[in-house]
């Protein structure tokens, strides 16, 4: 019973604390005075009554009610109901005015009312909850008043206080408060069952279904809601509502439906909450970040970004909302049909309600079933304690990765709902009934709705009979306040009046003492068994979720263990990798637990080595995939196995499985301890009472659910079910007995306490306890061998809670391993023992107990220790060794790692083929390269072997990570190694390899990766054995003037030998032209010099003692060399002759004084002296100033590069640039100088210098005409849409240039207005033709060039020619600079030259794009999101958009040099993008530069002479480390490569020639790319070496040697579709879509690594087809010759050759079997070639077969579309001879220029080219006979040549004079031409060999010898 009503008070407003605006309420009166001891006055009534502030108002208002709720501090919800009416009084503010004269307050001009009024409140307060009961009482109360009816208040409240009614049960209960009225209460039958009334159905009304599903969801999940609603009353229904459909649920937190506005700050607190707020102070809550607001006016539900909200798990939320709509709107299922029946109406509210509740109710049914089966009960007795097992229950439900109930779960609702309703003897309700009889029904019906429907109804039902256990009796008589006329008027009303308190009391008083003498009420309380519905296990089976494993995967599981126990090692073998593979299904683990169970007798199995390791692999395996939740339920199954499996290792040592499992994160994640702990409490405490209870057979328990629930057919005695019964019988027992079974029931859990402690010990103290790892934080330790498995300890698996931050030690001593060990049994001991009421005497003896308890078990794990060291090793698979290269050397030998898959799937064979990842094998560290070799784990492809490896300088990242190997199940210290070749390490060290080996193996590794100076690299200390790097000692002075004399000595050596030899142009022998037949290799050249002392060689000092000497070297070098071939300036004796050139060669920088970055030679223009060079180059960054790099032979338009200027030369430069007087605007005087520089090379053009005005393209028109290529013209872009795009102009339609802007081939020149020829007078609209001849050679005399180049005189002071007015805004020179720093320039109508300026991607941009193309290319891990594929990381990393820029800007400066106009490139440093532009602009231009030794020539001009930072962007030693790799050269090579692609017939060299290049740029084994510049080389000593040093002939110092010797052994570097265009321009397309990604990034090779070194590919490939031989001749079975090839693996280019490269092979194999000299495979092709080509001249048409590789008379167009072969050149020429309009008209080309006489784009004439030729005999190598061949010998070249015949064109070889020493007569030897006199016979010395010729007769001899001597000293 309890009462009706607690208080009764009376707040009124308050006219003494009125304070501004806010009034504020008092109480006036309460009763009773005293507060009740079960029930004290709750606080803060006044704040309640009036929510939204106490206000005065000028109208009465109508009475209101509401009812609000206030939580005390024990969590009890007190009922306020508040009936408020308002009084009239005359106006406090007028009255105040008379009192005082002035009032601040008061607004002048407002006219206050002269009365107005003050509410007052009548409260209720009860702790129960009848709002209409109360809504009567006080109405009654305020009738009374108002109406003045005879019965006194303080009757009518003296009853009311008195009133006291049952709380439940279901009675009907008549009160009346004696003022003739009658009220009929009714209590629900079961009060655990919330009322609702109608408020759940008002609330899906206002806010709709999947709002409110929204809301149920986030108050179970612990978010913060807020109700705004205008009305109080709507507030508190919609929070009763949301309460009443959480049941089963509690809410536990912070619970306010009316909150007071003065209280609003409660919002901001950190709690979960459930609160209404008055839609007024809606404002208010607009800044709150984290609350989900429901506004119940406005119907919505606002839920912030920040706020993630879990929705109930998929079937349920839709069979909810389906549920649902069915209740709420039961029309809309029938809404289509065509008979609806005739009414549908849902039913009435207060039935709604509870059909909505009895869905929800339903829900809980479906989340909840078989909870019971989770519980562990650890007492019975006093009181029952009871633990939920959320991982079993998550586990079993396998909804272990749903986020929603894992939060319920957690949250402290469920917390309550487990102790209130875990105990198993308690009263029962609706609820439990549904789940324990009515699961299997819903789990029928889930798919029906209308079955799920009925039941709903039936649930309703009850809970409709709950709360209306009677039907409805009209008994009720309430007052109400008559509605009479005069009854607002205010006069009428008395103010509510003060009522006597000790009337009141006296009520109160006598109720109180009948109550004491009435007799006590007894409820029967029903108590009972709850019982507990199915078990889980048959649902999850159902569902099917667990049962992914196929009955076959079961079998192996069991087959392999049999196996192992029968001893038939082998067959278990076989089955491990399958059995392990099984494993990561939990079906397969439940029966490894159970198969391994049955073969433990008596808590004991002891097995031999092999078995133990085999089983402990299987636990490893076991444990390792677990999920975080679901590994409780293995691991506690395997918990008792592992300390029972073992092995003898010697007398009286024992080794557990334990010992090898140690390794998981769960056996150090507390809560897997306490579920274990509190299982085996239950199952002890189960088998405690089942011994009481005689009659009972003891059974085995269900409450260790994991093993597979208890069958449900038979009736089995849970321990549930015994600790009911127990519960039953306990008030029965006397007091000894009592106290016996408590303490039984203690010790019990005292003693599993102990064993608990035991167990942990076992599993957290590590075999060798000197190494503590497995309580570190890191989870990761250092691993020695355990037993002798592959397994020994790993850790594992889910990070699971490891141990607290305590935990972390470094120092490794056993006492810390026995602390921390100790520290986390307490923590457990302590915890577990408090829940489960064990005594504190016990405690303290359990604490002392532990540590010696881990003491023990440490002695003993020493024993075990020391034992299992000395077991033989398991085989291992032996290491097999790298092949390493000539003067290569181990560093560190090999240590046994496992090469870990990452994320490129070829390997793993999820793309199909063999899983060759992961690999077994050892990691090598040597001089030049990290090397891995191994086996693949995986046995069906154990015999192929992989290997990993990449140069150590290409080391960018190196990472630690922890690996866990899925065969082995343990968890591995690792690397990841990436490399910037595209490769990825990712190895993890075996356990054998001591954690210090690995730490030494990464400082070696910084070590060889970041040399303190360039001189430790590997290309300088390749071959110095001891690996001693020079020390740079600085030595006294003698020393280096003997450095100086030796260097001296050797460069006159270098010098002497020749004669004849001047300073004329001289090409070392490294630069042979490829196919002359002499050049041997080069082993058997003399060696002239000797090894260079590396010691304090200060540059000036060589320089200045030997400036000559010096001069010379660089007059050798490769640039002096092509600016001779450009005609742009010699260095000949004869200076008169270079007067006249408008360039020369400048000396200026020979020191390298004027910029230490640029060559030592430098061509500028002729009229420039050096010194205003030197003033010049200030102005630019680095000293780099323009230069000029290239002219185009037919429009003798120069390239130039330069750095940019520095910011403050800017705008002076580009002020006036065509004033040449200095006026006042031009103080500096350097800008004047650098305008002459312009001015000069602008002069330096014949366009310019002609008076006339002719430009030179006009000389070409005519004979260009012949072919108009139409298609070319439509594709033609006007270079004005080319320049808007590379500088970004927005104005553009894409349109103009998205059909090829920067078109491919387009060689039509259209230029703005087309210039008037002075020679042909076209008029304006004159046509223009191709400029590339129809496959002829070009018909422009080259005398015309010469001609206009040797003008004397420029015109004066360069003013405008008649041509440049007709050229309309053509510019002469075009500088190409950066946007950023070309402020400030304006242009001028008469300017020469104009500024184009683009954005340039910066050096940090190419860095970071790199990295992340790595990333996509080479993964580190495999990624299955969406944002992480392929091409969105490839898209993401703009490297294709860096290429495309740099394209698009080569293709621009090409055009205009076409165009006739000059270009400056002068961007950034001039030494990055600068480079890859001009280097670009002459590969797409001159054709030269697209052969093998051009492409040479190109990289060493602009890449290494003009001081590309190679050191410094590769990062190759310390003090560059922190600048990172950023591959400028890279990109470079791979702009080549998609010109490659789009051009596959111009180029001479293959693509492989790019990625070896692209290699080795990075891989330091070659000297080429080390360095920043010439200077720096020349200061090492690396400039000038000649040739690698005799003393390892193997060890190349140059990368090109290095690939001259390999072209000529093996065609890997020449493509044979090579047939080039005569003088063709390539302009390729740079769009993004036209580009292709690299194969260099994408591509491996397992079987042998990276092919760039080619020695020891081959090398490999030999031992392996040796290893194959020997295999004895198997008669028997066919052997086959088919060979799979496997992506990835297989080298396919060596697999699956090319047609061509095949036939050279087989020709090569052949002549081995004849015995015959090998011929160099060049020769062979040359020959081919040459033969084709008579062939096609016979025919006199162009033939269709293959030849078409060779012939060129296709047009371009056509035949840049035809098959294209990557790497290598052979397939079908179909495509290629479609259409060839262009060849069938034009007379095909007899023959054409090799590729070695594509020297001259700059010939003069043929007869000037040819000083003199004619036929001699030659005497052929060994053993071949003499030929009559046709010798030219070129001057001007500085060659002898020999042809054929006379015709022909196609050289056969070359004799490079530079070479020859001396011509001899000579006598005829064996084999020589029988009709010839002795003295026609004559000897030419070379430095490499001596050819023997012979003339027709003696005179011609004569000749000859003299030609060829003149030549020799024209030199």
């Amino acid at each position: 019973m309890a009462r009706l009503a607690d208080y009764f008070v009376v707040v009124g407003y308050d006219l003494d604390k009125r304070g501004g605006s806010e009034g504020q309420g008092h109480i006036l009166q309460r009763f009773p005075e005293k507060d009740w001891e079960d029930n004290p006055f709750p606080q803060g009534i006044e704040l309640f009554c009036q929510p939204n502030g106490w206000q005065l108002v000028p109208e009465r208002e109508r009475p209101s009610f509401f009812v609000s709720v206030l939580t005390d501090i024990n969590s009890e919800r007190h009922y306020c109901a508040c009936f408020t009416f308002w009084e009239g009084l005359d106006n406090p503010q007028l009255q105040k005015a008379e009192a005082s004269e002035v009032d601040e307050d008061e607004v002048p001009g407002l006219v206050q009312p002269a009365q107005v009024f003050a509410p007052k409140s009548l409260v209720l307060v009860s702790r129960l909850d009848h709002t209409e009961v109360f809504r009567n009482c006080l109405g009654l109360i305020y009738t009374v008043h108002v109406d003045s009816l005879s019965v006194p208040l303080e009757t009518v409240i003296g009853n009311l206080l008195t009133c006291v009614i049952p709380v439940a049960g279901g009675s009907q209960r008549t009160i009346t408060l004696g003022a003739g009225d009658r009220q009929v209460i009714q209590t629900p039958i079961n009060d655990s069952l919330p009322v609702s009334g109608s408020s759940v159905a008002h609330l899906f009304r206002q806010l709709g279904i999947v709002n409110v599903l929204y809301l149920f969801c986030a108050a179970l999940t612990e978010h913060k809601i807020l109700f705004l609603s205008s009305s109080y009353q709507r507030l508190t229904d919609a929070c009763r509502a949301l309460l009443a459909i959480m049941f089963p649920l509690k809410y536990s937190f912070t619970y306010v439906p009316i909150l007071p506005g003065k209280l609003l700050e409660v919002l901001s607190t950190p709690t979960p909450f459930i609160i209404g707020v008055n839609s007024f102070f809606r404002s208010e809550t607009q800044e709150l970040l984290d609350v989900i607001i429901a506004d119940l006016d406005g119907g919505t539900v606002t839920i912030p970004e920040c706020v993630h909200i879990s929705l109930l798990p998929d079937p349920l939320l839709q069979q909810t909302q389906t549920a649902l709509s069915m209740v709420l709107d039961p029309e809309l299922e029938i809404a289509d049909h065509a008979f609806p029946p005739s009414s549908t109406q849902p039913s009435t509210l207060k039935i709604q309600d509870k059909e909505i509740r009895a869905v929800f109710l339903w829900l809980f049914g479906q989340l909840f079933h078989g909870y019971r089966w989770c519980l562990h009960i650890i007492r019975i007795h006093p009181e029952p304690v009871i633990r939920f097992h959320k991982a079993a229950f998550l586990g079993q439900r396998a909804l272990t990765e749903d986020d929603f109930l894992m939060k319920v779960l957690d949250g402290m609702a469920f917390a309550g709902f487990i102790s209130e309703r875990g105990p198993p003897y308690r009263p029962t309700d609706l609820f439990d009934d549904l789940i324990a009889n009515q699961v299997e029904r819903i789990r029928q019906e889930e798919c029906s709705p209308h079955k799920v429907m009925n039941h709903i109804k039936e649930l309703a039902e009850q809970l409709f009979k709950n709360e209306n256990p009677y039907p409805a009796v009209a008994m009720h008589k309430v007052q109400r306040p008559a509605e009479s006329p005069g009854h607002n008027d205010p006069k009428n009303l008395a103010i509510f009046p003060p009522l006597d308190d000790v009337t009141v009391q006296l009520f109160i008083d006598h109720a109180a003492a009948k109550l004491k003498t009435a007799p006590p009420v007894v409820k029967a309380e029903l108590r009972g068994m709850v019982p507990s519905g199915p078990p889980l296990g048959d649902i999850v089976d159902r569902h099917g979720h667990v049962l992914a494993n196929s009955a076959r995967r079961l079998e192996v599981v069991r087959n392999c263990i049999t196996y192992i126990f029968d001893n038939k090692m082998l067959e278990a073998k076989k089955l491990m990798p399958a059995v392990l593979r099984a494993l990561k299904g939990r079906a397969a683990r439940v029966c490894l637990t159970q198969e391994l169970n049955q073969h433990v007798l008596q808590n004991r199995a002891v097995l031999d080595d092999q078995q133990f390791d085999y089983i402990v692999r299987m636990m490893n395996c076991t444990l390792q995939d677990c999920s975080h939740m679901d590994e409780h339920g293995i691991a506690a199954v395997l918990l008792p196995l592992v300390t029972a499996f073992c092995r003898k290792l010697g007398a009286g040592i024992t080794q557990f499985a334990y010992s090898c499992v140690q390794e998981h994160m769960v056996w150090t994640n507390m809560q897997f301890w306490e579920a274990m702990f509190y299982s085996d409490v239950q199952n002890h405490i189960r088998a405690l009472y089942l011994e009481v209870d005689e009659g009972e057979q003891p059974t085995p328990s269900h409450g260790q659910q994991e093993s597979g629930p208890a069958a449900g057919g038979q009736e089995l005695l849970g321990a549930l079910e015994l600790a009911s019964e127990q519960s039953r019988l306990w008030p029965t027992l006397n007091k000894e007995q009592q106290s016996e079974r408590v303490q039984k029931e203690e010790s019990t859990v005292f003693s599993q306490a102990i064993h608990y402690a035991n167990r942990m010990s076992y599993l957290l103290l590590p075999l060798d306890t000197s190494k503590n790892r497995l309580l570190n934080r890191s989870g990761i330790g250092d691993v020695e061998s355990v037993s002798n498995s592959y397994v020994t300890n790993s850790i594992a698996g889910s990070m699971a809670e490891s141990y607290d931050t305590e935990s972390g030690f470094e120092d490794a001593e056993s006492s810390d391993v026995a602390n921390s060990v100790v520290r986390f049994i307490n923590r457990f001991v302590d915890k577990v023992c408090n829940e489960s009421g064990v005594t504190n005497e016990h405690l303290k003896a359990l604490h002392t107990m532990i540590p010696d308890i881990v003491q023990m078990h440490i002695e003993t794990l020493d024993a075990v220790h020391r034992e299992s060291k000395r077991l033989p090793p398991i085989q291992k698979p032996k290491l097999l060794r790298p092949i390493l290269l000539a003067g290569e050397e181990l560093v560190m030998d090999g240590m046994r790692v496992h090469l870990i898959s990452d994320g490129r799937e070829e390997a793993t064979g999820a793309m199909g083929g063999p899983p060759l990842l992961p690999a077994e094998g050892a990691i090598f560290l040597t001089t030049y390269r990290l090397i891995f070799k191994g086996t693949p784990n995986d046995p069906l492809v154990g015999e192929q072997v992989v290997t990993r490896s990449f140069p150590i300088a290409s080391l960018t990242k190196e990472k630690r990570i922890s690996v866990s190997l899925s065969m082995d199940q343990f968890i591995q210290e690792g690397l990841q190694l990436r490399s910037c070749t595209f490769q990825l390490l990712k190895i993890a060290f075996d356990e054998e390899v001591a954690s210090d080996l690995a730490e030494v193996f990464r400082k070696h590794m910084h070590k060889l990766r970041y040399p303190q100076h360039v001189q430790g690299t590997f290309a300088f200390t390749v071959g110095q054995s001891g690996k001693t790097l020079v020390e740079h000692k600085t030595k006294d002075k003698n020393q280096s003037i003997k450095t100086l004399s030796k260097n001296l000595v050797k460069s006159a050596k270098r010098t002497i030998g020749r004669q004849y030899v001047t300073r004329k142009k001289y090409s070392p022998p490294t630069w042979e032209n490829r196919s002359s037949q002499q050049s041997e290799l080069d082993e058997d050249e003399v060696s002239v010099s000797e090894e260079m002392d590396q010691g304090s060689l200060t540059l000036s000092s060589t320089i200045r003692s030997s400036d000559r000497q010096t001069m010379s070297n660089v007059v050798e070098r490769a640039c002096c060399r092509d600016y001779q071939r450009l005609g742009l300036g010699t260095l000949s004796n004869s200076l008169t002759r270079s007067k006249n050139e408008p360039f020369r060669i400048s000396t200026v920088n020979r020191m390298y004084t004027v910029c230490r970055s640029y060559p030592g030679l430098l061509i500028v223009p002729q009229s420039i002296p050096d010194s205003t060079i030197q003033r010049i180059s200030r102005c630019y960054r680095q000293n780099r100033f323009p230069v000029v790099c290239w002219r185009n032979s037919r429009t003798k338009a120069v390239l130039l590069r330069s750095a940019g200027l520095h910011a403050k030369g800017v705008v002076g430069f580009f002020k006036s640039p065509n004033a040449p007087s200095a006026g006042p605007s031009q103080a500096d005087s350097t800008s004047l100088e650098q305008e002459k520089y312009m001015q000069a090379i602008i002069s330096s053009m014949p366009s310019y210098s002609e008076p006339s005005g002719r430009n030179t393209l006009s000389g070409f028109t005519s004979t260009h005409m012949s072919i108009s290529d139409s298609s070319d013209k439509l594709r033609q872009p006007k270079i004005g849409a080319l320049m808007k795009q590379v500088m970004g102009g927005k104005e553009d339609i894409p349109g103009t240039f998205s059909r090829g802007a920067l078109g491919q081939r387009a060689r039509v020149i259209s230029l703005s207005q087309p210039r008037v020829s002075g020679k042909a007078r076209n008029p304006p609209g004159g046509k223009w033709g191709s400029i590339r001849g129809s496959g002829r050679l070009s018909a422009y005399n080259p005398e015309v060039g010469n001609r206009l180049s040797s003008k004397e005189s420029p015109q004066p002071n360069g003013g405008p020619s008649e041509a440049l007015f007709l050229r309309q805004q053509r510019a002469y020179l075009y500088i190409i600079g950066d946007k950023t720093q070309l402020k400030g320039g304006k242009q001028d109508s008469f300017q020469q030259w104009e500024v184009v300026p683009i954005e340039v991607c910066d050096v940090r941009q190419v860095k970071n794009s790199f990295k992340k193309l790595m990333k996509a290319c080479v993964p580190s891990s495999a990624t299955s999101e969406p944002s992480m594929t392929f091409h969105r990381c490839l898209e993401e990393s703009e490297w294709m958009c860096l290429l495309h820029r740099v394209l698009q800007v080569s293709v621009l400066v090409v055009e205009l040099l076409d165009t006739g106009s000059s270009v400056m490139v002068s961007l950034e440093d001039g030494w990055d993008v600068t480079t890859q532009v001009v280097s670009l602009v002459q590969l797409l231009s001159d054709p030269y530069y697209r052969t093998l030794d051009g492409f040479r020539l190109l990289v060493e001009k602009e890449w290494l002479s003009f001081g590309h930072r190679f050191s410094h962007r590769g990062a190759q030693t310390l003090a560059s480390q922190s600048s990172g790799f950023t591959p400028v050269f890279l990109q470079f090579l791979d702009c080549v490569h998609q010109i490659h692609l789009q051009f596959p017939m111009e180029f001479e060299f293959s693509q492989y020639y790019l990625k070896f290049l692209a290699y080795h740029y990075v891989s330091n084994r070659f000297r080429t790319f080390l360095l920043d510049s010439d200077y720096e080389r020349i200061e090492l000593g690396v400039l000038y070496e000649e040739k690698g040093e005799r003393k390892n002939p193997q060890v190349c110092k140059s990368v090109w040697d290095y690939i001259d010797r390999l072209n000529k052994k093996t065609p890997i570097f020449f493509n044979y579709m090579f047939s080039p265009e005569d003088e063709e321009v390539l302009r390729p397309y740079s769009f993004i879509s036209n580009l292709k990604v690299w194969d260099f990034y994408t591509e491996e090779t397992l079987s042998e690594g990276p092919s760039y070194d080619w020695e020891l590919v081959q090398r490999g490939r030999q031992e392996r087809l040796a290893e194959e031989v020997p295999d004895k001749p198997d008669t028997t079975t066919p052997k086959s010759q088919r060979h799979i090839v496997w992506p990835c693996y297989d080298s396919r280019s060596r697999v699956v050759p090319d047609a061509i490269t095949k036939l050279l092979q087989d020709l090569q194999s052949l002549e081995a079997e004849l015995g015959l000299p090998p011929e160099k495979w060049k020769d062979t092709w040359d020959k081919i070639k040459a033969n084709q080509r008579g062939e096609a001249k016979l025919e006199n048409r162009p033939s269709f077969n293959s030849s078409l590789l060779m012939s060129s008379n296709l047009s371009h167009q056509r035949r840049s579309q035809g098959v294209y072969l990557p790497e290598s050149g052979v397939g079908s020429s179909i495509n290629l001879s479609m259409d060839c309009e262009a060849s069938t008209t034009s007379t095909p080309v007899a023959g054409r220029p090799s590729t070695s006489t594509l020297y001259s784009q700059f010939q003069s004439t043929e007869s000037e080219n040819r000083s003199f030729e004619g036929i001699l005999y030659k005497k052929g190598a060994l053993l071949k006979p003499w030929k009559p061949r046709w010798f030219v010998l070129d001057k001007t070249k500085h060659q002898l040549r020999y042809y054929e015949t006379r015709k022909d064109k196609d050289c056969k070889g070359v004799i490079e004079l530079a070479e020859v020493e001396s011509v001899i007569p000579a006598t005829p030897t064996m084999g020589a031409p029988k009709h010839i006199e002795e003295k026609a016979f004559f000897d030419l010395k070379t430095t490499k060999r001596v050819y023997n010729f012979c003339a027709q007769d003696s005179p011609n001899t004569q000749l000859w010898m003299d030609s060829i001597q003149s030549c020799l000293s024209d030199a």
